[in-house]
């Protein structure tokens, strides 16, 4: 309710935070490539070092397991792990920090980094989330797992799977789920699907989301902000088609037809009539085999931030769910007149 009204929020409260003392030897696992090149620019790998940081540079052009990386810095005597990237790297490396008890570091150097802005860190400086090693505090917050894998933010079904198959959804993630939602709406041609979650059930929706903690109620595309990390929960969307029209209009008012919105502390288990699924693991590509359980690991990642970050919306700024829940129905909204022509970009 604060963060409808503006008012400034957290997603893990201070009160659930406590001080931390230097680690002894930390690591950090660098990716050059995310967000074209920001760790570079940010020049994290020199800043790393001079306090004393172990740094890992990822070479593409050779092939290298990420959680492998990890798991041969915890047997070489890392006390802390933490990623330079975007948000699928920070979950493989999370999952090797949560199965280690060691504390984990972020510096929001991909694309979106959403798991980072839940956190409160500060995504146009990344170098900032190295603070953390001199004037941290460390959050208990929950880890979701599909299947085997790990995730931070969420992993999505179905037709949000679709969006993140396409090349264009790092580029520009509103507009890219509005220009496939046509499809979605004609029932994106997959896998038939069906969400099962404690007594609940859900049959052939066309899209489904599950992410670690639920989003915001007025973020029917689960676009913006958790108002937790810390919940034990598992927040569901399920959604059918419904027509071009009646979604800007659904979207406008915050609520969608369709949708089936949950948050249960119980395994979600996903079903389709094929033996594996296309999936969006924090915004990757990836495929799982069916049924797809999907749990929530309650306070199981140790994360250090800095003692001072943003971690806020500005108070008389429109919340981030509400203003992309916005942008979507108006570009929806032209979407339902085929005879008019998109703007350019």
């Amino acid at each position: 309710m604060a963060d409808a009204c503006g008012l400034s929020v957290r997603a893990v409260t201070e009160k659930a935070s406590r001080p931390v003392t230097g680690a002894r030897r930390p690591w950090l696992i660098v990716n050059p490539r995310s967000g074209g090149g920001k760790a570079s620019r940010f020049r994290i790998a020199e800043r790393a070092r001079a306090l004393g940081v172990q740094v890992f540079l990822l070479d593409h052009s050779l092939p290298q397991d990420v959680a492998t990386v990890a798991r041969r810095a915890v047997d070489d005597g890392a006390d802390l792990l933490g990623v330079a990237g975007g948000d699928g790297t920070q979950a493989l490396v999370a999952a090797v920090a949560a199965q280690s008890d060691l504390p984990f570091l972020v510096v929001p150097a991909g694309t979106r980094n959403h798991f980072a802005a839940d956190l409160g860190l500060d995504r146009a400086d990344p170098s900032a989330a190295l603070e953390a090693l001199t004037d941290g505090v460390e959050l208990r917050v929950d880890l979701g797992y599909a299947g085997e894998r790990a995730f931070v933010n969420n992993v999505s079904f179905g037709a949000y799977a679709a969006l993140v198959q396409d090349p264009a959804y790092r580029e520009d993630k509103i507009g890219t789920m509005v220009r496939i939602l046509p499809e979605f709406l004609a029932r994106h041609a997959g896998p038939e699907l069906a969400v099962r979650a404690g007594l609940l059930t859900v049959d052939r929706p066309d899209a489904v989301l599950v992410s670690n903690n639920p989003y915001q109620v007025d973020d029917p595309a689960g676009l913006g902000r958790r108002a937790q990390l810390d919940s034990g929960l598992l927040g569901v969307l399920a959604a059918r088609a419904e027509t071009p029209a009646e979604t800007a209009a659904r979207l406008r008012s915050g609520r969608m037809h369709g949708l089936t919105r949950l948050a249960t502390p119980d395994d979600v288990f996903v079903h389709a009539d094929a033996p594996v699924v296309p999936v969006g693991l924090d915004g990757e590509a990836v495929t799982l085999r069916t049924p797809v359980r999907c749990r929530i690991s309650p306070r199981a990642l140790r994360v250090w931030v800095p003692r001072h970050r943003p971690g806020a919306v500005p108070t008389g700024r429109q919340p981030p769910g509400r203003a992309v829940a916005q942008r979507a129905a108006s570009l929806v909204e032209r979407l339902s007149w085929p005879s008019r022509r998109l703007p350019d970009g």
